[in-house]
This record gives structure tokens, C-alpha cells and sequence, in this order.
């Protein structure tokens, strides 16, 4: 029992920083998931501060796909927290199980991860530790985050652990550079775990985890089609997008991705999402692999409770040679039979067909040796990325991986080298590593002024640039849905892939005319005489103005608004109908007071010589209704 409510029944799991327990909260009779930090980490008051501050934050983020926190406390040495508890199983279970998944399971689960992550960046916090183990996918289906917030610091990247390995595989530049980790931290490990459900594989491994942090540092994330092939392009975009090296260019945040992501999927055919990739059904880090100069037979497996992305083998033996056939017995040494003219015909006839065999077979073995066993690298250079890989595909070639660098001399996104180069020989079935073209390492933003919004983007995109933030304004110059300006200005020089912030504009300006206690019809005709839309709401709604008539307008009178915007008119039911208090005889401020209250407003009158404060009379009678809102005048008598 911890702290005198929670009584542990099984422990789930042990990281770095805590282990987690099911266990039920007794004075709510709730099952739920402790994570009880370790004892030896307890000792450290500036850890635990942080471990509770976060916690408090995190609790009051509330998201159907964020695990829940309901309380944190401490007893004794334990410092814990209470949270949800998700029956099912981890994202990295279904790798283990499943190895890659169909597109469209990849992204029904990467979409509910970054709707909870969008949401947290919306709020201000950065997850910093993103990676399938804290994805829980309950047994009803629904996909939840984990541990926000709550993460060890990048220094413990440089252990040595399978699990701090898995860690450092979802870690962005920034975090491993320079130590620091944004939204956009996020984006990066959330384009990491998206290409491992496409593939089935990290795209960075080694042996250690330096290897692995250099890698982050040194080379893109390949496309997720190089090892699946036939995979979409769109999603080959979303990977590069969300892992590019450089933060600037990434997305700035989960809901960013997000809709780039839905954007995405809306491209593709149920072909596309539903191919079912080489690696589905096999573990997430099982490879198989041997060459000619192994003579034994290998085969690739993870071991048992290991998962630090390092490949290790087990080998079976070359079966043994069989020997002589059964009931087959071997000729006495220096024994020679005697042969007729018969035998020997046969002889001669058999040693001329084992003399022709002989010469082939040394030929062919010459042959095998020296060109038989090759395949001639065809020339790919300046074509596009997909010619180049059927083109290699057709040779019965492997593409190995896909590196990208500048070039001037080379169009963006066409071949520019091959490793083995065009003309070299390799052993059949061998791989090529294939350098795709980024553009000029400088490029200058082009004019787009005047250009509508997705020719513009294409331009861009022709340069080598990004779109960027996209903002509307008024303009009286510029036609609606085009570009005013951008940011960078045209000409200036950036960075391939840097992001260009356009300025579109939304028309001329159009100012809004009052329609408030107009019939629908006359309203209507008025607010589109001036080039606006109308909709009329469905629901009605009590006011002053007449049944029928126009009670209110969503842009009010003289604000401005784009040709072509929509208005929409509220209708009216008509005043809603009080009763009147009789205050007749009373005080005038007891009178005020009473009609106020009832809802309508109040004028006095005095009597000359208006010294008297005794209500003599009052416009509508005790009893009566009248018109909520409306002006009830009240009299009072002289002396």
C-alpha cells in the first residue's frame, strides 16, 4: 500500500527514472498506473522539484489522447505519480510483433500522437523524449501519449544500454549539438517513428550509440521508399519534412505536422495506403543476411529482452556430405577388370563426352569468374530518383540508401553521383548508394508577387525552397488568393529548403453594411448589392426587433470584410413577453428596484410641485406584459 491509498498489485515496467505498477486507487475503488521514481534519484531535491513541477503541468493538460495524471504524492523515499491506466500494449510491442506497417495503420496512429503532442505545444510543453515506447495503444483501439515532460537528460545518451540506444535514435540535432529541444524536437522524433512503422527499422543504427548520434548530426533520413519500394511519394515527403536536419526548415510544431500529415493521406488511393510493405509480419529489427564468403547458413534475429537495434546472428552448420549410396561397395585399390571390345567403345565414348563437358565447364567457370557472377552499374546520373531506382531494379540491382548534397551542376532532385559509380562491375544482386541533387547550396527567392497562391508554391518548390507561414490581408492592388509580398524579399539568398513566409491577398476591403431589424429578404439583397455572402442561421432568437426581422448580424455594421465572405443573419422571434409588477403606491426607488428587476427599464415623472415620492400611476397597468427591455414610465404624485 503507498501512502495509505494506493495498493500496488503488478509491476508493468522499469526505465531509467522510475518503474510503473497497476495498482488500484482504494478510496476511489479505480484502477489505475503508478510511476514511482526510484529511491536513488529521490535523493536529488532539484530532480524531485522538476519531477513535481512538470507533473502539476502536465495534470492539467487534458486530451482524449494524453495519459491522464490524477495525483502525485510522496511517502517516505517514494515520490510518485497516479495516472491513467491503458490496457493494451505499446507502439514498439507492434513493431517487435509486426515489423513494418500498411500506411494507412501508420498513419491512424501517427495522427492521434501528434493531435496529443499539437495540443501539449499548444499549451507550452515539449514531450523531449518521443519514441514508440511511449505510445500506448489500448485493446478498444484508442492511441494515447505518455511521459510528457518527464524525461532523463540527453546527457544519458552517451550510456551504453539497449535502451538508451532505442533513446538516442529519435533525438533531433539541435538536442544532441547544442542541448536544447523545442517543438520542433518533437516533429523530428515523430518523423523518426513514422519511417520505422513504414519500414519496419530505425534509419540510423551502429553498434554503439556515438555512431547512431553521429548519423542524426551527418546524414538525412533516407526516404522511407528506398527500403520499401512502391511506398507513396507523399510519404517519402513527410518524412523528409519532419526530419530535416535543419530545425528552421521542420514544421514548427505537432498541429503543423499534423495537417501536412492529413493533407498528405487525402493524396492517396486505398492502394497506396493499404500496400502491405516486404517487412509486415516480420520483428522490427530482424534482418537476414549472408554472403558467398560465409559458407554457413545465417540466420538474423533479435535476442530474447533485447532491443538495442543491434543485429546478432545465430549459425547453423553446413549440412554433412552424403557418402556412398547404401549396398554400394568401394573397388579394391590396384583392381583392374578385364574389358571387351565393348567396354572399351563405351570408354572411349565417355571419356569424349567427359572431355566436351570438361571444356565447358572450365569455360563456364572462367566465364562465372570473370563476368558471369557481375553486373555492370548503369548509368543513372541526371535522371530522377524513381528513374534511377527502377533503372537499378531492372539490372537486378539493390538501391542501398539515398544521400542528398548540393549541386550546381545538377537539376534538384536528380541523380548527381553513384557509389559504385555508372560502368563499374559488382556481384550480382549487389547494392548501389545513390546521391540525389539538392539544387545550388545558395538559391535566391523568386518574385512572386501577383502569382496565385499554388503557382507560387510551385515556384518555390522549383527553387528550392519551402512555402512558409501563409498570412491574408486587404489590398486594393492585388487580386484576391494572390501574393503580395514575402518574407524573405525576391532575390534575397537562402539556404536550399529554407521557408518563405507569403503574404496573400484577400481582395479589396469591403465595408459591412447594418442590417440589424430588416426583413431577411432586404438584408439579403443589401449585404450582397455589396459583394458578401449571407447565411441565415437556423435557430431564432428573442429581441427587440420585430418577429421576422433581422435580430443580429455576425459582422457588425462598418467592419470590413473580404468580397466574397460570408455574413450570417440571426432572425428574430420577437420581444419575449414579461409580466409588469403593480408598483403603484410604493416609493419611486422600491418601484425602480421592482420593475428593473422584472426586467425592463424605468422612467420617472414627477407631478408638480415634485415633491412628492409616491408612485401615483404607471404606464402599463400591475399585471399586464409587456415587451422585455422595454420602458415601463412611472408618475408620482404632488402634495
Amino acid at each position: 500500500m503507498l501512502d495509505g491509498r494506493y495498493r500496488v498489485d503488478a509491476r508493468i515496467a522499469v526505465g531509467g527514472m522510475a518503474t510503473v505498477y497497476r495498482a488500484v486507487d482504494t478510496r476511489l475503488d479505480r484502477l489505475l498506473a503508478l510511476k514511482v521514481m526510484h529511491p536513488a534519484l529521490a535523493t536529488d531535491a532539484t530532480f524531485v522539484e522538476r519531477f513535481i513541477r512538470e507533473a502539476k503541468s502536465v495534470a492539467r493538460l487534458s486530451h482524449p489522447n494524453v495519459v491522464g495524471v490524477f495525483d502525485q504524492g510522496a511517502d517516505g523515499a517514494y515520490v510518485y505519480l497516479a495516472m491513467e491506466y491503458v490496457a493494451g500494449c505499446t507502439l514498439r510491442d507492434v513493431l517487435r510483433e509486426r515489423g513494418a506497417l500498411q500506411p494507412r495503420a501508420a498513419l491512424d496512429i501517427l495522427e492521434p500522437v501528434l493531435a496529443a503532442l499539437g495540443a501539449a505545444h499548444r499549451a507550452g510543453f515539449v514531450h523531449r523524449d518521443m519514441k514508440p515506447e511511449n505510445v500506448l495503444i489500448g485493446d478498444d483501439g484508442r492511441v494515447k501519449v505518455a511521459d510528457f515532460g518527464l524525461v532523463r537528460a540527453v546527457g544519458a545518451a552517451t550510456n551504453t544500454t539497449g535502451s538508451v540506444l532505442g533513446t538516442v535514435s529519435y533525438l533531433a540535432p539541435e538536442q544532441i549539438e547544442h542541448g536544447t529541444a523545442d517543438t520542433r524536437a518533437d516533429v523530428y522524433a515523430c518523423g523518426i517513428v513514422l519511417y520505422e512503422m513504414l519500414t519496419g527499422a530505425k534509419p540510423h543504427a551502429g553498434d554503439t550509440p556515438a555512431q547512431v548520434l553521429y548519423q542524426h548530426l551527418n546524414a538525412d533520413v533516407p526516404p522511407p521508399s528506398a527500403a520499401v519500394p512502391g511506398l507513396a511519394a507523399e510519404l517519402d515527403d513527410l518524412v523528409a519534412s519532419a526530419t530535416a536536419r535543419n530545425p528552421e526548415v521542420r514544421p514548427h510544431d505537432a498541429v503543423a505536422l499534423l495537417a501536412q500529415a492529413r493533407e498528405g493521406r487525402a493524396l492517396l488511393g486505398d492502394d497506396q495506403l493499404d500496400l502491405v510493405p516486404p517487412r509486415a509480419g516480420s520483428p522490427a529489427d530482424e534482418a537476414a543476411g549472408s554472403g558467398p564468403e560465409d559458407a554457413t547458413s545465417v540466420i538474423a534475429r533479435a535476442l530474447p529482452g533485447e532491443d538495442d537495434g543491434v543485429q546478432r546472428t545465430s549459425r547453423l552448420a553446413t549440412p554433412p556430405q552424403p557418402g556412398p549410396e547404401i549396398g554400394q561397395v568401394p573397388e579394391p585399390a590396384g583392381h583392374r577388370p578385364a574389358r571387351g571390345p565393348i567396354g572399351g567403345a563405351r570408354r572411349g565414348l565417355l571419356a569424349a563426352v567427359v572431355a566436351v563437358l570438361l571444356v565447358l565447364g572450365v569455360g563456364g567457370g572462367v566465364w562465372y569468374i570473370n563476368s558471369g557472377q557481375f553486373t555492370k552499374v548503369p548509368t543513372v546520373l541526371g535522371q530522377t530518383q524513381a528513374e534511377a531506382e527502377k533503372r537499378l531494379t531492372d539490372a537486378g540491382l539493390d538501391v542501398k540508401g539515398v544521400k542528398r548534397d548540393y549541386s550546381s551542376a545538377y537539376k534538384r532532385g536528380t541523380v548527381m553521383a553513384a557509389d559504385p559509380a555508372p560502368g563499374d562491375r559488382i556481384r550480382g544482386n549487389g547494392s548501389v548508394t545513390l546521391t540525389v541533387s539538392r539544387g545550388p547550396e545558395i538559391v535566391k527567392v523568386p518574385n512572386l508577387k501577383g502569382l496565385p497562391l499554388a503557382d507560387a508554391k510551385r515556384d518555390l518548390a522549383k527553387a528550392g525552397l519551402a512555402p512558409g507561414k501563409i498570412t491574408r490581408a486587404f489590398s486594393q492592388e492585388s487580386e484576391q488568393n494572390t501574393v503580395i509580398s514575402t518574407d524573405p524579399k525576391a532575390g534575397t539568398e537562402r539556404n536550399p529548403d529554407s521557408a518563405v513566409s507569403l503574404v496573400v491577398s484577400k481582395g479589396a476591403p469591403v465595408d459591412v453594411p447594418g442590417v440589424t431589424g430588416e426583413t431577411v429578404e432586404d438584408a439579403t439583397r443589401t449585404l450582397e448589392e455589396a459583394g458578401l455572402t449571407v447565411k441565415v442561421a437556423s435557430a431564432r432568437v428573442h429581441s427587440p426587433e420585430d418577429a421576422g426581422s433581422v435580430a443580429a448580424q455576425s459582422l457588425a455594421e462598418g467592419k470590413q470584410a473580404a468580397k466574397g465572405d460570408t455574413i450570417t443573419l440571426t432572425v428574430s422571434k420577437g420581444p419575449r413577453m414579461a409580466d409588469v409588477p403593480d408598483v403603484t403606491g410604493k416609493n419611486v426607488d422600491d418601484a425602480t428596484r421592482e420593475l428593473e428587476g422584472a426586467g425592463f427599464k424605468v422612467e420617472v415623472e414627477k407631478k408638480f410641485p415634485f415633491l412628492g415620492d409616491t408612485v401615483a400611476s404607471q404606464s402599463v397597468n400591475g399585471g399586464e406584459q409587456a415587451p422585455e427591455g422595454s420602458t415601463i414610465t412611472i408618475t408620482t404624485k404632488g402634495l
